[in-house]
């Protein structure tokens, strides 16, 4: 039988990002740095909901197909993996189709079926998320099928196994759920855990940092360091884990003006709808404005503010101190969503250089990270 982990052993680490397809395709996956990756994420295939196959959406399906042959252009070695759901996704298919052994299986097989005709590495799981324990429990039953059939299918065909990842909550408890943790440690590769989204204006009245690192005031509050705390502690190998960011922001109306820190009464969203806002954008939005900004290494992140606008995001800085964070507490690597939101590949090439250069004799963990 041939040993599921084979394939990661030609990248020992995970540099990885998800690569969003969307409608006005501003960000071609021909414009990627790929030489800053070992793995990217190609975001986002459907579920259908009657026959619970995996399906590329026919706008996108070119884009999709040359993916790996695009990205491998300028790196032969960066693994592509397609990932499935997301934030959008409706929620309730994915729990109908992990609900019995039937739906699980026309998920399965034809999610391998796709991954081999588009000539994928892996697949991700991007379900967000399951929310009750017969969900949870249903999650866990997927995953063992999944590596078995994945499994399976590379015995019969004398191929590397796909690797199988899922994108996961901050932490392993996601209100008051439990994460099947040995299902996830058992099964999957790796998983990516989405340490960001939390505070933004379409959940939080006040302001706060998005993807704080820490949390001074309650280090068991929400935080990357909080959840990721967690899944160690339920058992989730440190090889295992790779620590996310994110490359977009969040943007507030203030109150008032004259209050623009943390925890100020806010009016809902700002430049955006919902207030996302990409870091290149968040960039222009500073250098046009004068905006005042704000680098805080307690909690690891940076706010700005210009009138009653207040952005929360990352910068190099915080960044470079997350990935230096992962490394030095022995995790597999980190992620960011998505590479089309950075600038210039800047972020990337920052997380890059600091996974590189962090060196793991310092035994200065938390220290180091923060500083």
């Amino acid at each position: 039988m041939t040993d599921h982990t084979e394939i990661l052993r030609t990248s020992p680490i995970v540099k990885a990002s998800y690569w969003f397809v969307k409608p006005e395709n501003d960000f071609p996956a021909v414009i990627i740095d790929s030489t800053l990756f070992t793995h990217l994420f190609c975001a986002f295939a459907d579920l259908d909901s009657s026959t619970y196959e995996v399906t590329i959406s026919p706008a996108y399906l070119c884009e999709f197909s040359s993916f790996t042959k695009t990205v491998q252009e300028k790196n032969t070695n960066v693994q592509t993996l397609l990932s499935i759901g997301g934030k959008c996704a409706d929620t309730s298919v994915f729990a109908s189709m992990a609900s019995n052994t039937k739906n699980r299986k026309a998920f399965i097989d034809s999610s391998i079926d796709i991954a081999r005709k588009k000539g994928f590495y892996g697949l991700d799981l991007a379900w967000e998320y399951p929310s009750n324990d017969v969900e949870m429990s249903n999650f866990g039953k997927l995953l063992k099928e999944w590596r078995e059939a994945v499994v399976e299918e590379s015995d019969k065909t004398n191929q590397l196994p796909l690797l199988l990842t899922a994108a996961v909550y901050y932490s392993p408890h996601y209100y008051g759920e439990e994460y099947p943790v040995q299902a996830i440690a058992d099964n999957l590769d790796f998983v990516n855990i989405m340490a960001y989204d939390f505070y933004g204006p379409g959940w939080s009245p006040v302001t706060g940092p998005p993807a704080a690192l820490y949390d001074p005031s309650n280090p068991s509050g929400r935080s990357g360091d909080s959840g990721l705390s967690q899944w160690l502690q339920a058992k989730l190998p440190a090889k295992k884990a790779v620590l996310g960011f994110s490359y977009s922001g969040w943007a507030w109306t203030l109150e008032d003006a004259e209050n623009n820190g943390y925890d100020a009464a806010t009016d809902g969203a700002a430049i955006s709808p919902d207030g996302s806002i990409t870091y290149e954008k968040i960039r222009n939005y500073i250098v046009d404005n004068g905006a005042a900004t704000f680098h805080d290494p307690a909690v690891v992140g940076f706010y700005c503010y210009f009138g009653t606008t207040w952005i929360g995001y990352d910068d190099n800085q915080s960044i470079v101190s997350k990935v230096r964070y992962a490394k030095l507490k022995g995790l597999l690597g980190y992620f960011s969503w998505h590479v089309g939101a950075d600038y210039n590949c800047g972020l990337s090439r920052a997380a890059s250089i600091a996974w590189d250069t962090t060196e793991l004799s310092t035994g200065h963990g938390n220290e180091a990270a923060a500083g």
